[in-house]
């Protein structure tokens, strides 16, 4: 007996733990609602969808499903795998998936990615391991929205509030990892599932150090008490020493977000085009990335990312003038004696965006507006400034998908409790362009398409569109079977080894 007690203390001492750092508490530890990025990326180890992109981003492939096929434009078959097991042990089966999609279409939740089930006509059960849904009519993301998170049904069948659910902060999924441990603002520790339907994750546990300050996560990276880091380009230009770069290799690639400033289009003074375009042509976004970002990053010249079909590369970003700009602010009212005055408000969850908030309240200056600044914690910013839309303007970035979906920022129906469409933009010509787009499935008509949206929204300033940053990543070398791909590091992480 002392010798067994002796040999588990003896694996227990020698678990791998990858030792990673978020920036704040996750809100709700659930794929239907995880809607900041702390809890998409917990729940990104803890739950699978039907299906997911491959390594490289491009294509879809299987998940929990087995197969998946298109009897017609409406028609989508989804074969299961079998032997899938909850965290809990109970197995999985279509009756979950049947499940997830109903409680998505209930009244019971308020999730943005409930807009992307609107045009299911229905989602049939057809034996424990197969489904039919059936779509009203030709659906571009048809088969990419079952990449969401599935829930267990056994657990919340009888969830009457699943917005405060205790689940949210003990969740059971079928993902590579379980949860362990929640210590708000300390630690959040996931364990790898034994029974993982694609094999044992060869890392024990996951640590995640809640750390709002990226100084301090900066040094932990020094320190060696993190095995995974972002670093930003002036530690990366100016901070990384012999021995730093002894123990970490470097990876660097143009992430999938971009940082803009939006205006709350719900104001008055924000609804004249000649004061949001005022506004852009004072800011030199050329001096804002280079200010920030040395080298590594590029200025966003609209809402949808580089390489992907919705591009429009035509769209050049405004070249600063000072002259014009205050002409237009003249022409709407602005001048000395009444200049146009509001506030930004930012988070400090990264150290770069309360940066970007101060040149951008200088560079504003030179026209003669009076800008003040509100930088704030992540949680608190979130669910005192953002959702409630209580805010002049907010600097915040989007991480969008290969395939973008335009319905859930840019039309009038996603301003909304709960919605993306945060600022309040309603354009007639973007939403009837946006509808006709859902039913798209040719990809070169839906690029066009999605390119003259870009066009319609770039022209009409919503946003400022400012930049698109480089993620550098730092991995601590002790990290094996690692294998980059254009769609990151992480497509592989259950073969890593510590």
């Amino acid at each position: 007996m002392r010798f067994f007690f002796l040999l588990l203390l003896s694996w227990s001492l020698e678990a791998s733990t990858l030792q990673l750092a978020i920036s704040s508490n996750p809100a709700r530890i659930n794929p239907l609602l995880a809607t900041d990025s702390s809890s998409a990326q917990i729940t990104s180890y803890l739950f699978n969808g039907l299906v997911k992109y491959d390594k490289d981003s491009k294509e879809t492939i299987s998940d929990l499903a087995q197969k998946f096929y298109f009897l017609d434009d409406t028609t989508l078959i989804f074969e299961l795998k079998h032997g899938v097991k909850w965290h809990d042990g109970v197995a999985f089966s279509a009756e979950d998936v049947l499940f997830t999609y109903e409680i998505l279409t209930s009244d019971k939740i308020s999730s943005p990615y409930s807009a992307g089930f609107r045009f299911i006509k229905s989602v049939t059960v057809l034996g424990k391991y197969k489904l039919k849904v059936k779509y009203k009519k030709p659906y571009f993301k048809a088969l990419q929205i079952w990449m969401i998170g599935i829930l267990p049904k056994h657990i919340l069948k009888d969830e009457s509030n699943l917005m405060n659910s205790k689940f949210n902060r003990h969740p059971i999924g079928t993902g590579a990892y379980k949860l362990e441990q929640l210590v708000y603002s300390q630690d959040i520790i996931l364990s790898a599932f034994d029974e993982y339907f694609e094999g044992r994750a060869k890392i024990d546990k996951i640590r995640f150090h809640i750390i709002s300050d990226p100084t301090t996560r900066f040094l932990m990276l020094k320190s060696s008490k993190l095995d995974m880091g972002n670093v930003e380009p002036m530690a990366y230009e100016r901070q990384l020493d012999p021995a730093f770069l002894q123990k970490y290799k470097i990876y660097e690639e143009i992430s999938h977000f971009y940082t803009y400033l939006g205006f709350n289009l719900r104001l008055k003074k924000f609804q004249d085009p000649d004061v949001r375009l005022a506004l852009s042509l004072a800011i030199d976004r050329e001096e804002l990335v280079a200010l920030l970002f040395f080298k590594h990053a590029k200025v966003c010249t609209g809402p949808f990312l580089p390489g992907s079909l919705a591009f429009n590369t035509k769209i050049k970003a405004p070249s600063q003038d000072i002259q014009e700009a205050k002409r237009l602010l003249k022409k709407a009212g602005y001048d000395e004696k009444n200049p146009l005055r509001f506030e930004i408000a930012t988070s400090n969850a990264t150290s770069i965006r309360p940066y970007a908030a101060e040149i951008l309240q200088y560079q504003l200056k030179r026209v003669g507006v009076v800008v003040t600044l509100r930088v704030m914690e992540w949680q608190a910013f979130l669910n005192m400034v953002v959702f409630p839309h209580k805010f002049d303007t907010v600097l915040l970035g989007w991480g969008l998908s290969p395939i973008p979906d335009p319905y859930l920022f840019w039309h009038k129906d996603s301003d909304k409790k709960g919605g993306f469409n945060l600022v309040g933009y309603n354009n007639v010509e973007v939403n009837k362009m946006i509808e006709e787009s859902q039913s798209i499935i040719d990809t070169k008509i839906l690029a066009k398409n999605w390119q003259k949206i870009f066009q319609l929204i770039t022209d009409d300033n919503p946003y400022l569109f400012l930049y698109i940053p480089n993620s550098i990543t730092v991995v601590n070398k002790d990290i094996k079977n690692i294998k980059p791909a254009l769609g990151g590091i992480w497509h592989n992480y259950i073969e890593w080894e510590k």
